[in-house]
């Protein structure tokens, strides 16, 4: 019991220090709880001005941080505290400013956002062991352990505080299910992220007791030791095989892939230089043969993917993923490169190198989102060149193209839509809408697919009145095929008698609607599927909205009625996870009299 209440002191204690230490990062992290507390209160997705505030409270959480190390690190920025504290305030509230203007969180400002917090944690995890100062593998393995504590501890509270808040449920009084949400944004917001910073010891004080709990925490435990040693690089070394062989089938058939080798390489080389980090600290046989093979298999490994990317990038040009895809394997060729040539004490190189490069990707003129935009403009601008539909930056419309043409065009002219980027598509006016204005403007309708995939979309005329005559009651609901359970059910009463409309998920393209009485019983029912079908087979659907008649279909069993009346449908026919229907309708119900 002593040990328990130590414990529990100790923690306390050193919650109290973290907070002191970095008061500009609790203070964001406490602000952005606050607002996390709000949305769940509203129960409704946030409004732009909070979303703005916790990209803010984000950025700021890193910049506190990041300046705490700094003043750490730098005897002569340790004496200007406070003027450190304030210039990284002032620069989270520049950002701020910068985002006020925003119509909405954007995918670039999202994007953006992340790689300045990257780019932050990469500074303050490099600063400590600057010019030597530290070593830099036992400022990440201090890191690492921390987050790994933190996270095993918050993990065991929300488990506990959960079964807390279910067994008063159950036994003494009913609990607001947002109770779990507030719970979870207490822990994980505030709790896990200031225990984390709690355990992050002093890399660069010369007080003794500090430097000594610095040397603890760059200690390897037993269990650590083993599930990096003998767990963690075998696993990378069998990817590694694998690896191989499939770059021998490439160079065997003399076929690339479509794709997937990106995603794959990057997570690879990822894993495999955080394990190359984490492993230069231990002394046994398997952690050094991994240190001295790992960077120099890295090499030819990103050569063949960065062989792949370049394919793709010739064939569809640049987007913002396959940039990032991109600029990690030039990244991670350096790497390997100068970890092939140094000694492991410079490892600090790959955190500075990570910062370099996320910086890098976003600003203009070699930003992922500038690039991404002139190259697929370009792209699209020389296929209708080459058709004769774009002529001196005039359109001149045609119907009959090649339906690759259509597909293609219709793919780029998507993204550039959902990216915001029509407006700098200077031939093609400023409010232009893919699926509705397609046509009118190049003369050609789109076409949508993706490799095995098909998509199809309708949406009712809802300038059309539809028929409700001869029904009680009537429902609107949303079916989406990411739901994980089942949508809630409908309870109601007609002329005394107690219904409920079910909705049960068979699979991502079928639900089915029912109506059973108080015993449960099903009254009428139907599933959704098989009429979504038919509508997709009806020629130019998407072009144009259809009369209520057309979404609507009727049912009866046992004088029970039941009318569906779709008001959109949204079908993706592929073989991957993607497949699916999602749906808004209307439903009306009758009993008989």
């Amino acid at each position: 019991m002593n040990r328990l209440i130590g414990l529990i002191i100790s923690i306390i204690r050193g919650l109290s220090v973290a907070v002191s230490r970095f008061p500009l990062t609790v203070a964001c992290l406490g602000c952005a709880a606050v607002l996390i507390s709000y949305m769940i209160y509203l129960d409704k997705e946030p409004d732009l001005i909070i979303q703005k505030l916790m990209f803010t409270f984000l950025l700021g959480a890193f910049l506190g941080i990041a300046a705490q190390f700094s003043c750490e690190r730098f005897e002569r920025l340790s004496r200007l505290r406070v003027f450190v504290y304030t210039l990284s305030a002032l620069l989270a509230v520049g950002y701020y400013l910068i985002l006020l203007p925003a119509a909405d969180i954007s995918f670039e400002i999202a994007i953006r956002t992340l790689v300045a917090v990257f780019a932050m944690f990469c500074v303050f995890l490099y600063v400590p062991s600057y010019r030597g100062k530290y070593d830099f593998n036992a400022v990440a393995l201090s890191h690492f352990k921390s987050v790994f504590t933190s996270v095993l501890y918050s993990g065991v509270l929300t488990a506990g505080c959960a079964s807390i808040i279910g067994t008063i449920d159950i036994l003494l009084f009913a609990v607001n299910d947002d109770a779990y949400a507030y719970m979870m944004t207490i822990i994980w917001v505030l709790f896990a992220c200031i225990y984390y910073l709690s355990l992050l010891p002093r890399f660069n004080s010369q007080d003794a007791g500090e430097l000594q709990y610095a040397e603890y925490a760059a200690q390897y435990p037993r269990f650590l030791e083993i599930l990096i040693s003998y767990i963690a690089i075998p696993l990378l070394a069998a990817y590694t095989l694998v690896l191989a062989v499939y770059f021998v089938k490439i160079l065997v058939t003399l076929t690339w892939p479509s794709g997937q080798l990106g995603a794959m390489v990057l997570a690879y080389s990822a894993a495999g230089l955080i394990l190359f980090i984490l492993s230069s600290r231990l002394d046994n046989r398997f952690a050094r043969s991994y240190c001295m093979i790992f960077p120099k298999v890295l090499i030819p490994v990103v050569i063949m993917q960065l062989i792949s990317v370049g394919i793709r990038l010739d064939a569809y040009g640049i987007t913002e993923s396959r940039y990032y895809v991109a600029l990690f394997g030039v990244f991670s060729i350096i790497c390997g490169i100068f970890l092939s040539l140094k000694p492991i004490s410079k490892n600090g190189i790959i955190a500075l190198l990570a910062a370099f490069f996320a910086i890098f990707s976003v600003i203009p003129p070699v930003d992922a989102f500038t690039v991404s935009r002139v190259s697929q403009i370009t792209r699209l601008e020389s296929m209708l060149t080459t058709e004769g539909i774009l002529v001196n930056g005039e359109i001149k419309p045609r119907a009959e193209v090649s339906k690759n043409l259509r597909i293609e065009s219709t793919s780029i002219l998507s993204y550039l839509e959902n990216r915001s980027y029509i407006k700098y598509v200077k031939w093609l006016p400023d409010d232009f809408k893919t699926n509705k204005e397609m046509e009118n403007v190049l003369g050609f309708e789109p076409a949508y697919t993706d490799n095995n995939s098909r998509y199809f979309f309708a949406h009712i005329d809802m300038d059309k009145p539809f028929n409700i005559s001869g029904y009680d009651i009537c429902f609107h609901t949303n079916l989406y095929r990411t739901m994980d359970k089942d949508a809630q059910p409908f309870d109601f009463e007609l002329q005394g008698i107690k219904y409920q409309m079910v909705f049960e998920r068979v699979s991502p393209q079928e639900v089915q609607v029912s109506v059973k009485d108080s015993d449960g019983v099903e009254l009428v029912g139907t599933g959704l599927y098989e009429f979504t079908k038919t509508l997709s087979e009806i020629e130019n659907a998407h072009k144009k909205a259809l009369s209520p008649e057309t979404m609507t279909f009727d049912l009866e069993e046992n004088a029970y009625k039941l009318r569906i009346i779709f008001e959109n449908i949204n079908i993706t026919n592929s073989s991957g996870s993607d497949a699916g229907v999602d749906c808004s309708l209307f439903i009306l119900f009758g009993a008989p009299d």
